[in-house]
């Protein structure tokens, strides 16, 4: 018993000595944390003096000051730090939208030219883009070009009456027009697609529902490319200098897809001359006043052009003559001419406007800017060319253009 009592008083006496030494520790000098008030805490994400004054900034000052670069989306962004142009860190932005006619087979095709536009041109304007298909486009279209585009995207249908035969064509003629055509081995003679591209982006584009609410337009197909940066607006210099109609490439149209197209064309003038410019290009059309046609056209896969002046009555005459005359369909004319001459006769040549410095491809032709101080500003990777709308329009041809071919 005397050593079990004596166990029990060593037990009693570890305890005490254990309970002494916490009470000393908790009782000491030991540094604590000393926690900021909510205060403190947002006193610390003040800029330092000079900076700018949270208490009495406006709030646009504080975004300004914290926002970090924001990530593309379908809606413009309000970031200008990406460009210290005049346009893009203004905000002044143009009524427009980028164009393109294309089929879902065309994805990857397009979706190319898109990152081409975006990286030398759109990520800095998020423009809006509208698509447009003789067929519903499917989900995979919309969500790749969609991921691609700094803007908003637009997908609309092409009505039946402006991608089929009109009522007064004879397509019994039309067929053996393509038969022919066939046999002689003329570049998409027999495509009956092909014949509807060219009639919609002549004459009904421009009107469809998605497009009415845009006063410009730049139009965009598959596979093109873009040589060099685009560090200004073209929409805005378009609208500021007046402009109508916008090109890069000039080329010789296939005459034998356009046999006929200048006798109609001298039709409409005979009946409409309200509509023929006092100052316009016929001498870019015409080597001999009119008479006849040299077949020069600006190649239309690539434009910029103002909506208002392709839905003005003066245009829409023009097509309309042109339309009834049966010649999409009987022959195989194309856009760019129909374009061109409705261009080159209904405006003034002061509004037809050469982007000499907007360096493009389509297969097979490219146009590449001749100031060499240019090529290099920009960013250029693209052999130069030149071209005899400078012949008509008196313009001075930059430094090394008798190097150049075109």
């Amino acid at each position: 018993m005397a050593s079990g009592s004596s166990r029990y008083v060593r037990y009693i006496l570890f305890a005490f000595f254990g309970l002494a030494v916490l009470y000393f520790i908790s009782s000491s000098s030991l540094p604590t944390a000393n926690l900021p008030n909510p205060a403190d805490l947002t006193s610390s994400w003040k800029p330092k003096t000079g900076e700018i004054d949270l208490d009495n900034a406006k709030a646009e000052d504080i975004a300004a000051a914290f926002s970090k670069p924001e990530e593309s989306s379908t809606t413009p962004s309000t970031n200008t730090s990406l460009d210290s142009s005049p346009d893009a860190s203004s905000g002044e932005r143009a009524n427009a939208t980028f164009v393109t006619l294309a089929r879902n087979s065309d994805l990857w095709e397009i979706a190319r030219s898109i990152r081409q536009v975006e990286d030398r041109f759109n990520r800095k304007y998020h423009y809006d883009w509208v698509f447009l298909n003789d067929k519903e486009f499917d989900d995979t279209f919309k969500a790749v070009t969609t991921s691609l585009i700094s803007g908003k995207t637009h997908y609309g249908v092409i009505p039946e009456e402006h991608w089929s035969f009109p009522k007064w064509i004879d397509e019994d003629k039309a067929r053996k027009v393509r038969e022919d055509m066939a046999q002689r081995k003329i570049i998409y003679g027999d495509s009956i697609s092909y014949r509807h591209m060219c009639r919609y982006e002549s004459g009904f584009f421009f009107r469809h529902d998605l497009m009415k609410k845009f006063e410009w337009y730049w139009r965009v197909e598959p596979s093109i490319e873009l040589f060099c940066d685009i560090d200004y607006d073209p929409f805005i210099f378009m609208k500021k200098n007046q402009k109508k109609y916008s090109f890069v490439l000039s080329l010789y149209e296939y005459v034998e897809t356009i046999p006929t197209l200048w006798d109609s064309v001298k039709t409409f003038m005979k009946k409409h001359p309200e509509h023929v410019a006092e100052s316009n290009s016929m001498s870019f059309l015409s080597d001999d006043n009119g008479d006849t046609y040299n077949h020069c056209h600006f190649w239309s896969n690539f434009e910029i052009g103002n909506l208002d002046w392709l839905r003005s009555p003066a245009y829409v005459d023009y097509f309309s003559s042109l339309d009834h005359d049966g010649g999409f369909f009987y022959e195989r004319w194309g856009d760019a001419p129909v374009h061109s001459i409705g261009a080159a006769l209904l405006l003034p040549k002061e509004q037809i406007h050469f982007f000499d410095d907007i360096a493009y491809y389509h297969v097979p032709f490219t146009h590449c800017p001749t100031s060499k101080e240019k090529r290099l500003e920009n960013k250029c990777h693209c052999n130069p060319s030149t071209s005899r709308f400078f012949n008509l329009n008196d313009m001075e041809r930059p430094d090394g253009w008798q190097d150049q071919s075109g």
